[in-house]
């Protein structure tokens, strides 16, 4: 049976723990803030950008650029996008479970599947697990900038035009709320043209300024790596949403246990105090006899 001691060290250790959870919260409550902020004002301009290019692409020819070609899949590269720390509760598990189960259906169907990361848990995920990676991205989480997504876009875009790979898949978690974040599998490349939903889609004849050649050379490239900027902006948002939550759960526990082991150590005292009480009792009646 624990001593008063051990219990009194106990509520400290949990009162300190309980400390630091709350002071994560906040951080994470600061940093949160901020990501919602660059997130929310890079969607309409990513939606928007990606809507003129599928439209655009649904009346191109496949040749006008490289990243438009449409090839029949054969090898397929899957882009999961992770976080570097922990204590973002599913958060990680969620994406790495996802692209699991992708990438098993596409190996089922006969596809050869290649992976690149960004984060260290889905680094540390695959390490553990003896799957090659083609390219690892780590150490911005928290500090993601634009060049970031042009790196990233810059390897995928070489891939892809130089027919290494036929199709590029990016699994990431969008936000949608502070306690909630869907995980997304979503189709980057080729550049998938707007669908609707009538049967037939209508193809328009642009008239293009300056160049068909200039228009496509700038904002196809482009237009992946704000994708991808997206992607990341989204899931540094869920991440630092789906940490607050778990801070504030770690505080919420720590705070019944405190009130338990408190329970407890009364008890405990309660117990230790009547003991010595009847100890006394007893040795007076015992003089007496």
């Amino acid at each position: 049976m624990a001593t008063l001691r051990d219990i009194k060290r106990r509520i400290k250790a949990v009162e300190s723990t309980s400390k630091i959870t709350k002071a994560m919260k906040m951080v994470a409550a600061s940093k949160f803030r901020k990501a919602q902020q660059r997130m929310f004002e890079l969607r309409p301009y990513a939606d928007r950008m990606g809507a003129i290019l599928s439209s655009l692409a649904s009346g191109s020819e496949p040749e006008a650029h490289p990243l438009l070609a449409v090839r029949p899949r054969k090898r397929v590269e899957v882009l999961v996008i992770t976080s570097d720390r922990g204590l973002c509760g599913a958060f990680n598990t969620n994406i790495l479970k996802t692209a699991a189960a992708h990438v098993a259906m596409l190996q089922k169907e006969g596809f050869e599947v290649t992976i690149s990361a960004v984060g260290r848990k889905a680094n540390d995920y695959y390490k553990r697990r003896n799957i090659g990676l083609q390219r690892i991205w780590t150490g911005i989480s928290g500090k993601i900038s634009y060049a970031n997504a042009q790196e990233i876009a810059a390897d995928i875009s070489e891939k892809y035009a130089g027919e290494a790979v036929d199709e590029v898949i990016v699994i990431y978690n969008e936000f949608k709320s502070v306690v909630a974040q869907k995980v997304v599998v979503s189709r980057l490349l080729p550049l998938a043209p707007i669908q609707t939903a009538e049967e037939t889609t209508p193809v328009y004849n642009f008239i293009y300024e300056p160049s068909r050649q200039d228009i496509f050379s700038n904002l196809v490239p482009k237009n992946v790596e704000i994708q991808i900027y997206r992607a990341l902006l989204e899931s540094q948002a869920s991440e630092e949403a789906a940490r607050m939550s778990a801070m504030e759960n770690a505080t919420n526990s720590a705070r019944d246990m405190i009130s338990n082991l408190t329970l407890q150590y009364n008890k405990a005292r309660q117990a230790t105090i009547t003991k010595e009480l009847m100890d006394i009792v007893g040795g007076v009646e015992a003089l007496k006899g």
